[in-house]
């Protein structure tokens, strides 16, 4: 019998805790289904609570910089950087390779990217030739039309693209992201709980992690997305890397490229609320 063969098959979830800081200017906003915005004060004090608390990673969306061809918000990265120690996913005004170089270099650790990817696809692949999939990300805000599918949505849920969130998830895979930033527009800020569906429909298609966003409001909320997630791959389980900051460590094999003689650990899911 080969070491491959012999190789222990593990079934584990993974839950991990990631804030998203909804950013405007200076100040923390809050709104539901991306409108009716108030302000909550400035994101790097949140940003030192959360990482206090226990938070997993950071995710900051700026909510404007797509829609106004603003510049990352580079010295609010670097600020939170220096004050916390998790891993800082950013979100929002990513138009070139440059803006993705500036934002690591001022203390981020991934990139998410939405409006840019969707009119210019390549951006990914080119990204990731540069940076390495660990570090981009594709970010999906989507919600469901009336016949049921799921369309992806730019410019923070503002512009409609007749681009189905399932195939752009895997051709985005295929181009080279290595994360998936997945919002339910229809769930966000609405504390009702996550959109189990939507997230079904995206894990299930791609080999690379999905985070959910958009809906959380109680701590089993968590449990039942997580559980959700758990009965289906336990039908189709899935291997992959997982991120730690700054690089990437195997979580036994590589979806790509199996090792010989290693334990598969089958992740099912993580989550942000």
């Amino acid at each position: 019998m080969s070491e491959n063969k012999e190789a222990k098959e593990i079934v584990k979830t993974t839950v991990r805790i990631i804030p998203r800081l909804d950013v405007k200017g200076p100040n923390l906003i809050k709104g539901m289904s991306f409108d009716g915005w108030r302000v909550l004060g400035t994101p790097e004090f949140f940003a030192r609570k959360y990482n206090e608390a226990g938070a997993d990673e950071l995710i900051y969306q700026d909510s404007a910089a797509s829609l106004f061809q603003r510049e990352p918000m580079l010295d609010v990265i670097s600020r939170t950087a220096r004050e916390t120690s998790v891993p800082l996913t950013v979100v929002g005004g990513i138009r070139r390779v440059e803006d993705i170089r500036k934002i690591l270099k001022a203390g981020a650790d991934k990139v998410a990217i939405n409006t840019a990817a969707i009119r210019n696809p390549d951006l990914v692949r080119d990204a990731r030739r540069v940076f390495g999939a660990q570090c981009i990300a594709l970010s999906i805000e989507a919600q469901r039309d009336r016949c049921g599918n799921y369309e992806c949505f730019v410019d923070y849920g503002r512009q409609r693209t007749g681009v189905f969130a399932l195939e752009w998830a895997q051709r985005a895979v295929e181009l080279g992201a290595g994360e998936i930033l997945l919002t339910s527009i229809d769930r966000e800020g609405t504390g009702e709980g996550f959109d189990l569906e939507l997230t079904k429909l995206i894990a299930d298609a791609v080999p690379v992690p999905v985070i959910a966003c958009g809906g959380a409001g109680k701590a089993k909320d968590l449990a039942r997305q997580s559980m959700s997630v758990m009965r289906m791959r336990s039908l189709r389980p899935r291997c992959f890397t997982t991120t730690m900051r700054n690089r990437w460590t195997r979580c036994g094999c590589s979806s790509m490229n199996p090792g010989l003689g290693a334990a598969k650990i089958w992740t099912l899911e993580i989550l942000i609320f």
